[in-house]
């Protein structure tokens, strides 16, 4: 059996390249890239996009070595209706590894018919690194790469409106192009670069604030074959995803004409994207971000495998409509809510729980936080069922160091590897040398920002104590929550 690009003549060659993408992951992929692709395919664009991996260690070899072909394939129900399509994505050029050849970025950047930026870094990924040096090639975070890139253009190209990029970071943090924008000139400032390359930023680049929403579920590891029978070609970078897109941003229109994204798909521009963000954000992916963790710990394996009629897909229903939803005040609430529980309801995503936990640190700050603070503030109580997600969160990262890794038990025994950043890792990993629940507890509320919320100590270190000496499931029959 051949692979993918063995089987299809990429078009991209013939295409300028309009988009640099940080970020080769499933999700841009499945998301971004797959839009370029339709808009060619309309003849609406005729552009390509080129991709630089953010990490040292990532996708670039493999994209490369298919030519940076693969293949989408959305699957869903339309009208009760299940629905599968396969699309063939050849919207890419190429795939850099700055950590390899960091002037190939910097060549790429000065490309006249560049004006796009896109990036989807993971949550961690927006953050100052101290240290990070204009000299390096490259730097550690992306905003500072960011930086370089963006002032390698301004020296090439001159500060004009014609050199200016619309960058369209889609991590999930609040106002993620205004903060990235911050961190960009934070940098400039730091390293003493030209005045005039500040003013450039602030006039001729827009630093949007974005929405995104797809459910994307990467590389179908357990039934590739059948994926293979169907398609007739091998394909490694294969990616899995809902039939649902959603792209929110909050950016001056005349962009739009340079990224028409919104001609062929779910892509509206706004003044503020701010309500949508903070629907999506608390109601989608802060109810997943509670509960995956207490759910892998108890030992499902996906989505489907909890959700549909186990106690914690009870827990995280009654989690969005009990103590997330009144925080909200806005319309349409309820029926987002529910779209969202018939998307967990996709019989087609195979949706991993180990994978959802990457990054989990960084994740729960960002979608579960701002939402525990307001039902606080608002009722002047802690929330029970957040009580006991964060009761379960801290269990989580309950690990033993081993060869440079953490290591985590479930309560079937088995072993898994915690994904998250360092720092987070080494801080509980040292919370849990002690077996004093009361002292655990307080360290992480204070880490995330929760120690001021009065009661809210108490609940957790009840059911943590619960979790380590009863087990997650006995934990949450005894707390009656469902």
């Amino acid at each position: 059996m051949l692979y993918i690009h063995e089987e299809i003549n990429g078009k991209h060659n013939k295409y300028p390249e309009k988009i640099l993408q940080f970020g080769e992951g499933n999700f841009l992929r499945a998301f971004s890239c797959w839009m370029i692709d339709l808009l060619n395919e309309k003849e609406e664009y005729s552009g390509s996009v080129a991709i630089c991996q953010p990490i040292e260690v990532g996708m670039t070899d493999l994209l490369n070595q298919q030519n940076c072909m693969y293949t989408v394939a959305m699957r869903g129900l339309e009208n009760k209706k299940e629905i599968e399509q396969f699309h063939k994505v050849t919207s890419i050029s190429r795939c850099i590894n700055p950590y390899k050849d960091f002037d190939e970025l910097l060549q790429l950047a000065c490309l006249p018919s560049l004006r796009v930026i896109i990036s989807n870094t993971t949550e961690a990924g927006i953050t100052y690194n101290a240290g990070d040096k204009y000299t390096d090639a490259p730097p550690t975070s992306f905003p500072a790469k960011l930086c370089i890139v963006l002032h390698k253009r301004f020296k090439v190209l001159g500060a004009n409106a014609e050199s200016g990029c619309l960058i369209l970071p889609t991590e999930l943090i609040d106002d993620n192009g205004k903060q990235l924008k911050r961190i960009v000139l934070q940098y400039a400032k730091e390293w003493a670069l030209e005045a005039e390359f500040c003013e450039w930023i602030n006039t001729s680049c827009e630093f949007a604030n974005t929405m995104v929403d797809r459910i994307v579920t990467g590389y179908p590891r357990d039934n590739i074959l059948d994926f293979e029978n169907k398609l007739g070609y091998k394909d490694e970078a294969l990616v899995t995803c809902e039939l649902y897109n959603s792209w929110v941003i909050e950016a001056d229109k005349k962009w739009s004409q340079v990224f028409p994204a919104h001609k062929v798909a779910n892509v509206i521009w706004v003044d503020d994207a701010t309500p949508y963000k903070k629907r999506k954000v608390r109601i989608l992916n802060g109810s997943h971000t509670s509960v995956i963790p207490l759910a892998y710990i108890i030992g499902y394996e996906t989505v489907l495998d909890f959700f549909g009629n186990s106690e914690f897909g009870k827990f995280e229903r009654k989690l969005i409509y009990d103590e997330i939803i009144p925080t909200l005040d806005m319309d349409g609430v309820s029926e987002f809510a529910a779209s969202v529980i018939e998307r967990f309801m996709n019989p087609f995503i195979v949706h991993r729980l180990a994978d959802i936990t990457l990054n989990n640190s960084s994740k729960f700050v960002a979608r579960c936080v701002p939402t525990i603070l307001d039902y606080a503030e608002k009722y002047n109580s802690p929330p029970p069922l957040f009580a006991f997600a964060i009761a379960g969160y801290i269990r989580y990262y309950k690990s033993r160091k081993f060869d440079g890794a953490y290591i985590g038990t479930r309560d079937t025994g088995e072993e898994y590897t915690l994904r998250d950043d360092r720092k987070a890792l080494d801080f509980y990993n040292k919370l849990w040398q002690t077996d004093d629940i009361t002292s655990i507890v307080l360290g992480a509320l204070e880490r995330e920002g929760l120690v001021n919320i009065n009661g809210l100590a108490n609940e957790v270190c009840m059911h943590l104590s619960n979790m380590v000496t009863k087990g997650m499931k006995k934990s949450l029959e005894e707390a009656q929550y469902v």
